[in-house]
């Protein structure tokens, strides 16, 4: 056991602490104690699992690897992939976060066919998959993940064109799409209901949820391969340089001579440019000028605020509206919002504000209402707590004019500042 104490000094004194309490091997602090090595050391998965049975048995419990983020590891490469999945992965694997080789000098292929097939068939519960800095153009299209998927980030990574089609070839990738066809191909045969259930899962696309951050690659053509994407209801888009308004525009959920055309199930759509500098601006959000059908919420970003406050009021079901990383003024927020009735939630971060600017004489009449106003209400007590009130709101006559336009509005301030002019 010198060995351990010489890997792990510090979980060494624990797990002595624990064998003179005699605690179960399914406590609370044993669980902690092991969850803790796992991540102490990148490579010492196999070392815990030699240091008794009841250790080993613990390491493979699928309570530990519920969630797994390797993202801060940047020495994952496919070999270790494979240990991880062959040894420890199974079908309590929720989430799992990695990181790739797009960036790093290592190169050499990280997400690879056969990879995800077998982890498609060892976490059947897997929803939510993160990738960082990852190179997909090797795959040829995103029916190779995971089908049970309903939560898919992208950030800093490289799309092939078609990635998010959703034509599929006649043979299915997986075994449990050759199940399902064979076993709807003898049902059919048999006289049975073709609608075989589980068979809309498989050969579909289950995603909910697309988040897509810094992703020069992705298109229009991406965009509108979206569209036949059933169950997509949350679309955040930021730094994604090559997205037009007319890219926008034509996946826009509208009504059309067959029904509802477009994102129809999309309820929340997120557009911020924030980051790099020496791109063309597009200003994608002027496509919410022709409305969206079912769009509730709305968050805009940097670059992409004062185009898509002009388009706003042509969303006719929105609710919520968050305006994030950019600079504002009173006047510009007021005429964007005064058609927004149906507005329940405005709300601001990391905003500044600025002050409302008038001409010379307004300023002068201005500057005397003030001075008079001062000298009557420093002979008035109950005004002065009003003032109080008014210096812990970042900016008092915005909510004022908002709560007569939108009553039924509440506003949300998260790290807003008001700006100052020198003169």
């Amino acid at each position: 056991m010198c060995w351990f104490y010489y890997w792990f000094p510090v979980l060494s004194i624990q797990c002595s602490s624990m064998h003179r309490q005699t605690e179960p091997a399914g406590s609370p602090s044993f669980v902690v104690v092991v969850e803790t090595s796992v991540w102490r050391v990148s490579n010492g998965f196999h070392i815990i699992s030699r240091v008794c049975k009841r250790w080993k048995r613990l390491v493979k419990d699928q309570r530990l690897w519920r969630t797994v983020d390797l993202t801060a590891w940047k020495g994952v490469t496919s070999r270790i992939l494979w240990v991880l999945l062959r040894q420890y992965f199974g079908c309590g694997l929720r989430c799992l976060r990695l990181r790739g080789l797009l960036l790093s000098a290592r190169g050499g292929t990280f997400l690879s066919e056969s990879w995800l097939k077998a982890l498609s068939t060892k976490c059947p519960r897997l929803s939510k998959l993160c990738l960082l800095h990852a190179d997909l153009r090797t795959l040829p299209n995103c029916h190779l993940l995971p089908p049970s998927l309903r939560v898919l980030e992208l950030r800093g990574c490289e799309l092939p064109q078609g990635f998010f089609c959703q034509a599929k070839s006649s043979s299915p990738a997986f075994p449990q799409d050759r199940a399902v066809a064979t076993s709807s191909a003898g049902g059919s045969q048999q006289g049975k209901d073709p609608k075989v259930k589980g068979q809309a899962s498989p050969l579909g696309i289950s995603i909910e949820s697309l988040v897509l951050n810094n992703v020069p690659s992705f298109t229009d053509q991406h965009l509108q391969s979206l569209a036949s994407w059933e169950r997509l209801c949350r679309l955040e888009l930021r730094d994604t340089f090559r997205i037009t308004a007319n890219g926008l525009r034509s996946c826009a959920a509208k009504d059309g001579l067959s029904g509802m055309e477009g994102l129809s199930k999309l309820k929340f759509l997120e557009l911020g440019i924030t980051a790099r500098q020496g791109y063309q601006l597009q200003m994608a959000s002027l496509g919410l000028g022709a409305g969206w059908l079912g769009l509730e919420e709305l968050s805009l970003g940097g670059k992409e605020v004062g185009p898509g406050l002009l388009c706003a009021s042509r969303l006719k079901d929105l609710k919520r509206l968050c305006l994030w990383a950019c600079t504002l003024g009173e006047l510009q927020i007021v005429r964007s919002c005064r058609m927004l009735r149906g507005l329940r939630q405005l709300q601001f971060e990391d905003v500044v504000f600025q002050p409302r600017q008038s001409p010379p004489a307004e300023e002068e009449e201005r500057s005397n209402e003030e001075q008079q106003d001062g000298e009557e209400h420093s002979e008035m007590d109950n005004n002065d707590d009003n003032k109080t009130q008014d210096t812990n709101d970042p900016f008092p006559s915005l909510r004022r004019s908002l709560a007569v336009m939108l009553p039924s509005c509440s506003l949300v301030f998260t790290n807003c500042s008001v700006q100052i002019n020198a003169d």
